[in-house]
């Protein structure tokens, strides 16, 4: 059995041949979830793991997910292995996306996405961790970039960002070849929630290396598999190039990780926020040849790259004085 619990995951369930209460009991955590209402009035899906240990939580870690993804299925793994690994770990589903209301995969607007994340994530914490437990941020791909917007906006109540795989530009491989950003204009102001947005290649093609991952994912009945809605593609076009313009804006001690032939988001520009950031504590690795989702390499690769994060994330664990 591998480090990270997908390692027990097939094809068809995340949680293999055991319900989902008992993964969690082989893995020593306490699982629970519930609904908010932002305020759009829109309902949204939250979930958390508690490590089940007498001893105390070493810190919180807050998770958000990427673009067609949602908190469950793949992210619901890497955070159990976080809450086994000794963190209250806590996700949401962002509008559209899980068991969250609003138009599947629509987000016109990244703005009040982050203030919605923003919002729970306080009064998660308020309502359930020590004052002086360590808070880190974790995020994937699109979650990378609102992990980013959030630490930007909240640089003294986070303690840590990890990113994998984020969104700060999306790679010219996964773009269709023509001008992409003059189209866009053209239609979403017409018809913004139009799937009218080509790629070169189908996103999930892209992600996962190990074939029977794709095939997990498409099982997944909540995952969107569509075309990208005119209306995001434009917004995900604004947002890396508004993320572009402030990397230093990045205080924050920060964890990069990115898969050297991710062919989604580009790696030149992660590694142009490493550069970029104010980070004191900043560190940045490229592991060549993986794809976009870290989690969809071989067992030995995944317990390589998330080895890597648990153990950056004890070691800046300690209580705040």
């Amino acid at each position: 059995m591998g480090l990270h619990p997908v390692s027990e995951a097939n094809e068809k369930s995340p949680f293999g041949d055991l319900s989902a209460e008992e993964f969690y009991d082989r893995h020593g955590v306490s699982h629970s979830s519930d609904f908010i209402t932002n305020s759009r009035g829109l309902k949204l899906f939250t979930q958390w793991w508690t490590p089940r240990s007498p001893s105390r939580p070493i810190g919180l870690v807050a998770v958000l997910h990427g673009f067609t993804f949602e908190s469950s299925w793949f992210v619901e793994l890497t955070s159990i292995l976080f809450a086994e690994s000794g963190f209250i770990t806590v996700a949401i589903d962002l509008q559209g996306h899980g068991f969250s209301d609003g138009l599947t995969g629509y987000v016109p607007d990244i703005n009040p996405v982050v203030d919605d994340c923003i919002s729970f994530f306080q009064s998660f914490r308020e309502l359930h961790a020590p004052p002086d437990l360590p808070c880190f941020l974790y995020g994937e791909s699109l979650g990378g970039a609102i992990a980013l917007y959030i630490a930007i906006k909240e640089k003294s109540r986070w303690d840590g960002l990890v990113l994998s795989g984020a969104m700060c530009e999306i790679s010219d491989r996964f773009k269709p070849p023509w001008p992409l950003e003059t189209v866009l204009s053209a239609i979403v102001n017409f018809i913004p929630t139009w799937r009218v947005v080509p790629t070169r290649r189908r996103l999930i093609d892209i992600c996962f290396k190990e074939p029977w991952k794709t095939k997990l994912a498409l099982a997944n009945p909540r995952r969107t598999v569509s075309m990208p809605r005119a209306g995001t593609a434009y917004e995900l076009l604004r947002v890396c190039e508004d993320l572009k313009g402030r990397f230093e804006e990045v205080e924050i001690p920060m964890m990069i990780v990115h898969g050297g032939d991710d062919a989604v988001c580009e790696v030149r520009r992660v590694e142009e926020l490493h550069r970029r950031a104010k980070s004191e504590d900043k560190t940045v690795t490229i592991y060549p040849g993986m794809w976009h989702l870290l989690v969809g390499e071989s067992e030995e690769n995944v317990d390589l790259v998330f080895g890597d994060v648990v153990e950056w994330l004890k070691n800046r664990a300690s209580p705040r004085g």
